[in-house]
């Protein structure tokens, strides 16, 4: 059996109320239309940590009623990445989601996850769904000139994804506001760009909240589901990454010229990576780039205060980590 939950699959029992259709979803959002409510909504692939919890906690002290949703997108995976192997622990999840609360405002009650949305694949892909682009049918949304550039030109085709299954979690939910992680800016940033350009009303553009990322307090790592994938060794390792964005932020600082800044902080991590090897793991950089917020091309020159989004990939071991950082002012960005 396929790892993606089918209809029939028994689910853990839960106390906060589980969707899985559309039509369900949509009979419960009607009931919160008439009762004039306001609906939160943290989209998720499952495999729940606290950044999760830190979107969802935001969600619930914000808004009356706040729905999750748990689905791994076939079509944000290409065929040669890790959709069967996926991190997939719903028990856990279930479990995390009760215990969250946050408390009512002036009252002495507490808000908990009003509702999860756990649709099937057939449900959200009703044309079928493949893996492979050029065997896909259907309808799919594409943000044009702005999937190729920074994540993107290492996963041809994920933004195209992303957009496509965002869509429909909104047009199902209807959500006043939602909220994502800075982990993922150029995911964050794009669709609200697609929320505007699309003319949606739930959410609106200024209604998708990107929150700054949720970091391990020991060294810094950013919090992924994929991080589950990283062995002991792999792990003393993994804050490689969000070290050397730090090193290449001081760099942009002090000498105010990209390509240098890169230079330097492609030397520490050549230094990381050889202490590391000497612990038996491998590191491997993809990328790092630095780039404008709204259009996403490179920047070059050094403007003061400007938002520079410096953002960067690596493997460790097997597992791919990304990150980023926000040089100048992220007003507008985040919150």
């Amino acid at each position: 059996m396929s790892r993606l939950l089918a209809a029939s699959v028994t689910l853990p029992t839960s106390t906060i109320p589980i969707f899985r259709t559309v039509a369900s979803l949509r009979e419960w959002r009607r009931k919160a239309y008439l009762e004039q409510k306001s609906v939160g909504f943290v989209a998720t692939m499952g495999a729940l940590h606290d950044g999760h919890i830190s979107l969802l906690k935001h969600s619930l002290s914000r808004n009356d009623l706040t729905v999750l949703s748990i689905f791994v997108n076939p079509a944000q995976f290409a065929p040669t990445e890790d959709l069967s192997t996926y991190p997939r622990t719903l028990e856990a999840d279930l479990a995390l989601l009760e215990q969250t609360k946050v408390p009512e405002p002036s009252t002495e009650s507490e808000r908990i996850t009003s509702a999860i949305f756990m649709p099937t694949v057939h449900d959200m892909y009703p044309s079928g769904i493949t893996q492979d682009v050029s065997g896909q049918k259907g309808t799919f949304i594409e943000v044009k000139g702005y999937g190729h550039q920074m994540e993107g030109g290492s996963r041809p085709g994920f933004f195209r994804g992303v957009a496509t299954v965002v869509t429909k979690l909104f047009n199902a939910v209807e959500p006043t506001d939602t909220y994502f992680g800075q982990k993922d800016i150029q995911q964050g940033l794009l669709l609200r760009r697609m929320c505007r350009d699309l003319l949606l009303s739930h959410p609106e553009p200024g209604h998708l909240h990107i929150m700054p990322t949720v970091r391990s307090p020991v060294d810094g790592l950013a919090l992924s589901s994929r991080n589950a994938y990283l062995s002991p060794n792999d792990r003393k390792h993994a804050s490689s990454l969000y070290a050397t964005l730090n090193v290449c932020k001081d760099a942009w600082r002090d000498l105010r010229d990209k390509n240098l800044a890169i230079e330097k902080a492609l030397a520490y991590l050549k230094e990381r990576s050889s202490a590391a090897e000497a612990d038996g793991v491998l590191i491997k950089p993809d990328y790092i780039h630095m780039n404008d917020p709204d259009t996403f091309e490179d920047v070059q020159t050094y403007e003061e205060g400007k938002a520079v989004i410096l953002s960067g990939a690596m493997w460790v071991g097997k597992t791919r980590l990304i990150d980023n950082i926000i040089l100048g002012n992220a007003e507008g960005i985040l919150g």
